[in-house]
């Protein structure tokens, strides 16, 4: 499963003090936690008012649910209207980081990896046709490329 980066600014309009942040940003990773969520950045009292902006990592490959997510956890504990940023995601070089880039271009395929001669992983990567004219290769080989670090190569079928 991918591991999602939610980057929220937990108050926008700066109205709650530091002593409050500080209060509900303990209650924040106690929630957090207890639902798998970790809270990478609890420094947020610290920041000024115009930009009190914290880090969730969350699994699972539904940017646009995390989102939501993410912002009624925020908005349920801060009392305010928090806004997320866009949803990234950390790379491990995975067969589910190279599945989500492939999902992310709107398409889906079948990877394989193998062990090359001087002990690198080389990834294959199975395509229809039909999608490589719909999305150019070059693009879909740069991402696979920096999400895995490792050598890729496409197939069409």
């Amino acid at each position: 499963m991918r591991t999602a980066v939610i980057r929220i600014n937990i108050d926008p309009a700066g109205e709650l003090s530091g002593p409050e942040l500080g209060a509900r940003m303990e209650l924040l990773v106690t929630r957090a936690n207890s639902a798998g969520i970790a809270v990478a950045d609890s420094r947020v009292g610290t920041m000024p008012a115009h930009r009190r902006e914290i880090q969730l990592h969350m699994t699972g490959a539904d940017g646009a649910m995390l989102r939501r997510d993410a912002e009624q956890l925020c908005a349920e504990i801060f009392g305010t209207a928090p806004t997320a940023g866009a949803v990234t995601y950390i790379s491990r070089g995975t067969d589910d980081d190279a599945n989500g880039i492939l999902s992310g271009f709107g398409i889906t395929g079948d990877v394989s990896r193998i062990t090359g001669d001087e002990g690198f992983d080389i990834i294959t990567v199975r395509l229809a046709s039909s999608d490589l004219a719909r999305v150019p290769e070059s693009r879909i080989q740069t991402a696979l490329e920096a999400a895995t670090n490792c050598e890729i190569r496409i197939v069409t079928t």
